[in-house]
């Protein structure tokens, strides 16, 4: 037997056990393992103050690597509507306020989109990946996905945040109603972390490609 490649520990900036259990399933046969603040004895209570998804990912993972060191990521993702200006962008997981639930969130956006048609639902989700280096490097990585927003939330149970509004380019069916296996593949997220994980990370033998 060929040896194992030794496996890295990588810790995640976020509160949103959601989005670790996310990355958790896109890290999937790569060697590295993926620890929340909980997990780790830490208090994660980073301020998103920054003006862009980039400046927001730098404070979250800048905030942890100072206390946990080796390798960290944080993302900070969101919803953009050509509708409405490019809103909720950085605003997504707060848009009917600080407290707001997905369901509120997306009760809201669904509430400013009724009077849009068909051609004006098109909308993205675009996710900056901040990676710091156990030497303190920083470096930062982009994903995006394309497609609209329904008329109704779907029932599906399948992620989060906007999931159930959003329909991705060229399919039916919500990202919420997708396999977790099938959403990852297509998701803005799964794209930008991939691209990390293919330039730091030597590739599992058998793991397929991105496309």
């Amino acid at each position: 037997m060929g040896e194992r490649n030794p496996v890295t520990d990588i810790a995640v900036a976020t509160n949103n056990p959601g989005k670790l259990e996310e990355l958790r399933k896109i890290a999937n046969g790569w060697p590295v393992r993926l620890m929340g603040p909980q997990e780790l004895g830490l208090v994660l209570d980073a301020l998103e103050t920054g003006s862009s998804f980039d400046e927001n990912a730098l404070i979250k993972a800048r905030s942890l690597y100072w206390r946990a060191g080796g390798w960290v990521i944080a993302d900070d993702s969101g919803l953009v509507v050509d509708y409405l200006g490019g809103a909720p962008g950085i605003y997504s997981s707060r848009y009917a306020g600080d407290a707001a639930t997905d369901r509120e969130n997306c009760d809201l956006l669904l509430d400013r989109l009724k009077k849009a048609g068909p051609g004006n639902r098109q909308a993205h989700f675009h996710c900056s990946l901040a990676v710091i280096s156990p030497d303190g490097q920083e470096a930062l990585y982009h994903g995006r996905t394309d497609g609209s927003i329904a008329r109704t939330a779907s029932s599906g149970t399948t992620g989060f945040g906007y999931d159930p509004v959003f329909v991705p380019l060229g399919g039916q069916d919500t990202m919420a109603e997708l396999p977790p296996y099938e959403k990852n593949v297509i998701s803005h997220r799964g794209h930008a972390f991939r691209l990390f994980l293919e330039q730091q990370f030597a590739r599992p033998a058998g793991l397929e490609r991105e496309r």
